[in-house]
């Protein structure tokens, strides 16, 4: 019987209700492929920030070191500025336990409608790998003058040879075993950001010679958003910064049907500390609270971190329940044109589990 040790944070906002049916669709494949989960839950987050001053302990990432994964909900609170909430939470577990690959799949699933015009299923088929531990989040730089009429903030993007490397080489693998266009993307801007992206593009161009059957193009950020509406048919594996690829994943979710399918992993691929797993969604506070919340991401999510523990039958399982639910057209919560609470959809996903 395989067990595993998952911290649990739920966070913030829709966090809290959709770690809670991706934990049900969890222990529903527990019963089913006989894995053994020891959760821990950790209240970390904005309301911890309220009453202690800081998002987590002093000694959280060491309380977490001991983890074989993270299942994490959301972060960010209108009252709180975003800087507060992500370099408190999210962005030290990000960097501490060097994920520096944030995989997120962009399907179009059957039954779903993109907003573009005559998208059918699979043909929106693509994996965005940010890097995910530097570049332009790296959060180098500072304030001068700070409060008065001549403040300046100097942000400074941070790209090492080896940061740059290790992603890409993630990318080209990634894309040789999805064995589909076996096309690597490349997003860079290095027409204006002359020595930060260089660095990158020289180390896209060093890896790809170690992949002669991948095929590759290179893409200014600008021109990937555009390609991304107009014929996002055309990419297999996007490989990009941590600023360009967020950008581009939220356009991947809305391109795919909702921001509510969007799932990611936060992964450090050679395994020496525990990888994170969570919706791409965030915290959405205006939906928060109103059992609306689309858990699908949650539960996708959750899939995923099955695959890196080693257990691709409960992924496999999960993403069968998911697609199914989908493609039923049934049960499903607002964003995807449905009437169905976030619980109703975690009950249908668990229920199709045990089918």
């Amino acid at each position: 019987m395989a067990e595993h040790n998952i911290a649990i944070i739920r966070g913030d906002g829709i966090g809290v209700d959709v770690v809670e049916e991706g934990l049900k669709a969890l222990n529903a494949v527990a019963k089913r492929f006989d894995i053994t989960f020891k959760f821990t839950e950790f209240p970390w987050g904005t309301d911890y920030y309220f009453k202690n001053g800081v998002m987590m302990p002093s000694d959280g990432l060491e309380t977490l070191s001991k983890f074989d994964a993270i299942y994490f909900g959301a972060v960010g609170h209108p009252e709180v500025q975003d800087h507060i909430t992500l370099n408190g939470l999210l962005l030290p577990m990000r960097r501490g336990f060097d994920q520096y690959v944030c995989e997120r799949p962009c399907i179009l699933y059957p039954g779903v409608t993109s907003p573009l015009r005559d998208k059918n299923p699979g043909d929106i088929d693509m994996v965005v790998i940010r890097e995910n531990t530097e570049g332009e989040y790296a959060n180098v730089g500072g304030f001068l003058y700070e409060g008065f009429a001549e403040e300046i903030g100097v942000q400074t993007g941070v790209f090492t040879r080896h940061g740059c490397e290790r992603v890409i080489t993630y990318a080209f693998e990634l894309a040789k075993k999805r064995n589909k266009k076996n096309h690597v993307t490349s997003v860079t801007k290095s027409n204006a950001q002359g020595y930060g992206m260089v660095v990158w593009d020289r180390a896209f161009a060093r890896v790809a010679e170690r992949y002669p059957d991948i095929s590759t193009n290179s893409l200014l950020v600008d021109a990937a958003c555009m390609e991304f509406i107009r014929k996002p048919e055309i990419f297999d594996v996007v490989v990009g910064s941590n600023l360009f690829g967020d950008i581009l994943t939220d356009i991947g979710a809305i391109i795919t049907g909702s921001m509510g399918l969007a799932l990611s992993g936060n992964i450090d691929p050679e395994r020496r500390y525990p990888s994170m797993f969570e919706p791409v969604h965030g915290s959405a506070p205006d939906i928060a609270g109103k059992g609306i919340a689309n858990p699908l991401a949650a539960i996708l999510s959750a899939g995923m971190m099955m695959r890196h523990l080693g257990e691709t039958e409960a992924e496999a399982a999960i993403e069968a329940a998911v697609l199914g639910i989908v493609a039923e057209n049934e049960i499903l919560t607002p964003d995807l044109g449905g009437s169905s609470t976030t619980t109703a959809v975690g009950d249908a996903v668990v229920s199709a589990l045990g089918r």
